[in-house]
């Protein structure tokens, strides 16, 4: 059975009206009291009987005056709510230019950062030039005669100044990319070359982790509408991901294939640690590692799969990740195709 609701009044918007009467000096506490119980005895009747109505009944309130001391607190609640509401909009007022101006020293701290990253790349590249010049003309032997000792640490400081370069190619990459600069040249690309020629430079470095690389391609792939030197630096990436994070005997598969007549798909599967679903957003943040602890046990700056994924929403792309830990990952990616 549906309960039916006491009709809505002036006096039960009033909270303690009671009191507000005596403060006013209309009636005495001991009135109150009296005209409360009064109240309650009605109540216990069954019948919804409000502090004015008993006050009427009682004799120590009038109409008028009930009415009066209503609207005054009516009034009262008004004001207050309007001043409640002034004082929130100015709470609201001031919190937003607090977050304004945090955000606005955020973006200073950015641009100061990619600003900082795009110097100190610039300003490292030219020192590591000499460094592998010298190398190389330690290394051919042109400055003299060396040992095979000696060529062999040579060829160590070489390969430690090629990944010193890269990294440092990373850096202004993600400079230029954090600040809107990272130029595009999209062309016809013989996507199916580009592929396989990624996976031969990957061979020596799987090779020496025990990881076999696989290529698939149908001869029928048509042509994509790319930036061959971006991607192919993105392929390159999200190969040694998966060399690095796959244990030795497994594999890491790079494969095209079309879908449908208007796209080139470009996928990288590993059977390596995989990544916990949890933390899939966490790979693309930059100089972030999933393992950041001292003793970590893969390296790297943690720029990679930030790049890799501005590159290819550069090329109008998504980068679809999927991933199941302990098993491996998928990394994949569809480019335009171009048919003559």
């Amino acid at each position: 059975m549906a309960q039916i609701l006491p009709k809505l009044s002036p006096e039960m918007l009033i909270p303690r009206m009671g009191e507000y009467i005596v403060q006013k000096g209309l009636i005495s506490d001991e009135d109150l009291q009296k005209a409360l119980a009064y109240q309650q005895e009605q109540a216990s009747k069954g019948t919804h009987y409000l502090l004015g109505q008993a006050l009427m009944d009682l004799g120590l309130l009038n109409r008028d005056t009930l009415d009066q001391v209503v609207t005054e607190q009516i009034i009262q609640l008004r004001s207050a709510l309007q001043a409640s509401n002034r004082n929130l909009e100015q709470r609201v007022k001031d919190r937003t230019a607090d977050l304004n101006e945090a955000l606005t020293r955020l973006s200073e701290l950015s641009q100061m950062k990619a600003n900082f990253v795009a110097n100190i790349s610039h300003e490292l590249r030219t020192p590591l030039t000499h460094v592998k010049g010298y190398l190389e003309l330690l290394i051919t032997e042109t400055l003299g005669k060396i040992s095979d000792e000696q060529h062999h640490a040579l060829q160590v400081s070489q390969r430690a100044a090629t990944r010193l370069e890269g990294m440092i190619e990373d850096l202004i990459m993600f400079s230029l990319a954090s600040r809107g600069e990272m130029s595009m040249k999209l062309d016809k690309v013989d996507i199916r070359r580009l592929i396989s020629l990624a996976a031969k430079s990957a061979l020596n470095k799987a090779e020496e982790r025990g990881v076999q690389i696989l290529f698939s391609a149908p001869d029928s792939i048509p042509a994509a509408q790319a930036d061959s030197e971006k991607i192919g630096w993105v392929v390159n990436q999200l190969l040694d991901n998966g060399i690095k994070f796959t244990p030795s005997g497994g594999s890491v598969a790079i494969h095209l294939k079309e879908e449908g007549n208007h796209l080139v798909q470009v996928s990288v599967t590993d059977t390596g640690i995989g990544i916990p679903q949890a933390r899939l957003k966490e790979i693309f943040e930059p100089f972030h590692q999933l393992d950041g602890s001292s003793t970590r046990h893969y390296g790297g700056t943690g720029l990679g799969l930030s790049l890799v994924r501005q590159i290819i929403e550069a090329h109008g792309s998504l980068l679809d990740v999927q991933s199941v830990e302990g098993k491996g990952s998928t990394f994949k990616f569809p480019l335009l195709a171009v048919r003559d």
